[in-house]
């Protein structure tokens, strides 16, 4: 059975769904690889403007495979690399959307702070329970936690390795929206159709500016900014763009 399935429900939007419910999408590492793989590939598909990440409508996912880590050491775990895999989804080029119902405990909340945007059912559990095992996160967990929901919060769920709720969530700045649990999918399919109409060359240079600069010095982050101002100026999606605006009518953006 594949562990992890794509399905392309409209135009320009990808839809990445994990397949492993008898495991409650836990992140083996065949899985890991599969979602490597796939977000390795949508990030250079141009028929592919947005990219919705889900378990389903019941789990986003529970965390690592704990079978596989009980007898695990070091060296092993150095060998497996495992850190090429996070980083095919957190350099894909392509805004990604997590829609998140039930548990998004240890790696699934990891992989969930891989997204650009995260839509949080009312009854979504975000955690890292690491500690409660003798370890800590390993795919970013402490330091993508800390730069979403500040040092206190994040300290408060790394130490506790108690989750919060989506609406919690949302209120520490984990989540980009909160919604009813049987509106998270179709909520984040709304999304991924919006921002596929608009300019992918826009999006993209959005992405990658706001990523590089959140973590250099201002004025080194406005240079970044400026520079992908300028170089948009030069793109048919801008011309078409403004011109339909001055003529009142929808836009048809190509990507060029």
């Amino acid at each position: 059975m594949e562990e992890v399935i794509v399905e392309r429900p409209a135009p320009y939007i990808a839809v990445v769904r994990l397949n492993r419910p008898q495991a409650r999408n836990a992140l083996g590492q065949a899985l890991r690889a599969q979602l490597a793989e796939h977000f390795g590939a949508l990030g250079q598909d141009d028929a592919v403007r947005c990219i919705v990440l889900t378990g389903g409508a019941q789990v986003f996912a529970a965390g690592a495979d704990l079978r596989a880590l009980v007898d695990s050491g070091p060296i092993e775990a150095l060998l497996l690399n495992n850190q090429r895999m996070w980083q095919a989804i957190s350099s894909c080029p392509k805004p990604v959307i997590a829609a998140v119902n039930g548990y998004a405990l240890g790696g699934g909340c990891e992989l969930a702070m891989h997204a650009d945007i995260i839509v949080a059912g009312e009854g979504a559990r975000f955690g890292q329970p690491e500690i409660r095992v003798g370890i800590i996160p390993g795919a970013g967990g402490t330091q993508r936690l800390a730069r979403a929901v500040g040092k206190f919060k994040a300290f408060r769920m790394l130490l506790t390795g108690q989750p919060v709720s989506g609406r919690e969530a949302f209120d520490m700045g984990l989540a980009s929206e909160v919604v009813a649990d049987d509106r998270v999918q179709a909520r984040a399919l709304e999304l991924a159709a919006e921002i596929a109409a608009l300019p992918p060359l826009a999006a993209a240079q959005i992405k990658e500016v706001l990523l590089a600069g959140q973590d250099a010095p201002l004025e080194a982050a406005l240079m970044l900014e400026r520079k992908a101002f300028q170089v948009l100026l030069a793109s048919a999606d801008k011309k078409e763009g403004m011109q339909a605006f001055l003529d009142k009518r929808t836009a048809t953006f190509k990507g060029a």
